[in-house]
């Protein structure tokens, strides 16, 4: 198995060599910045499975760097501190951050953390790859697929309901192409999310469930007991003819 990737962007030499050398002894690749502006490059050419970033950096700050990257990839980001105000905590979620810590720090606690979101990156990986397998190749033939009344027509990007074609935004079109393509199929809430939305979306899980709401109240008799668009308890969702 190949070894995760942390990136660590601290400026304080101490604290980098001793992050580096309890991070290489659990078996990780490490690789370094030691400024904001060197940060990007660098993460960019190595594609860390994991940023351990520092607020108060020479060139761009911690916080600046975070927003730039959740616009890019979607690498969990573990942010470091030396306040412990609780704005900078908010700001720091509010741009991208998944976690926080306030220095001091125990190093057994930060190394829980980085195992914590590193196992939750190989499980999403795992899902996305044996869903994948299940997911149908759709033919070329197939630009229109019909459910009875419902029809959704992918060449004119259209879908109509009764013969009355619905005003539907077009995330909320390729939404449910996506399950229309992979009937019967349970469809994991992150594969969806990469498959419509792309891997470098820098919203969650929470945006499928949004939009699958809004599809619901346009092509559901009872959208509070749905028949089309199936929930999978913990998991996803389910197109079923």
């Amino acid at each position: 198995m190949d070894k995760s990737k942390v990136l660590i962007v601290e400026d304080e030499p101490t604290l980098l060599d001793t992050l580096k050398y309890s991070l290489r002894g659990q078996g990780y690749d490490v690789v370094t910045a030691t400024d904001g502006v060197q940060a990007l490059p660098t993460a960019r050419d190595e594609k860390p499975d994991l940023v351990i970033l520092d607020v108060m950096l020479p060139g761009l700050d911690g916080f600046e760097i975070c927003r730039i990257l959740r616009q890019e990839m979607s690498v969990p980001i573990l942010m470091l501190t030396a306040r412990d105000e609780e704005v900078d905590k908010i700001v720091g979620l509010e741009v991208g951050a998944d976690d926080y810590l306030t220095k001091p720090f125990s190093m057994r606690e930060l190394l829980a953390r980085v195992k914590a979101h590193l196992r939750r990156v190989r499980l999403l990986r795992e899902e996305m790859e044996n869903a994948g397998q299940a997911v149908q190749a759709a033919s070329e033939k197939d630009t229109v697929f019909s459910f009875g009344d419902l029809v959704i027509d992918e060449s004119r990007r259209e879908i109509r309901l009764d013969s009355e074609v619905l005003a539907l935004k077009p995330k909320e079109f390729e939404l449910l192409l996506f399950l229309a393509r992979n009937r019967g199929v349970a469809l994991g809430r992150s594969l969806i999310l990469e498959r419509v939305w792309g891997w470098d979306f820098a919203g969650g899980s929470r945006t499928v469930d949004v939009h699958i709401r809004w599809l619901r109240e346009k092509i559901e008799i009872d959208p509070a007991n749905p028949k089309r668009i199936l929930t999978i308890r913990g998991f996803g969702y389910r197109f079923d003819e």
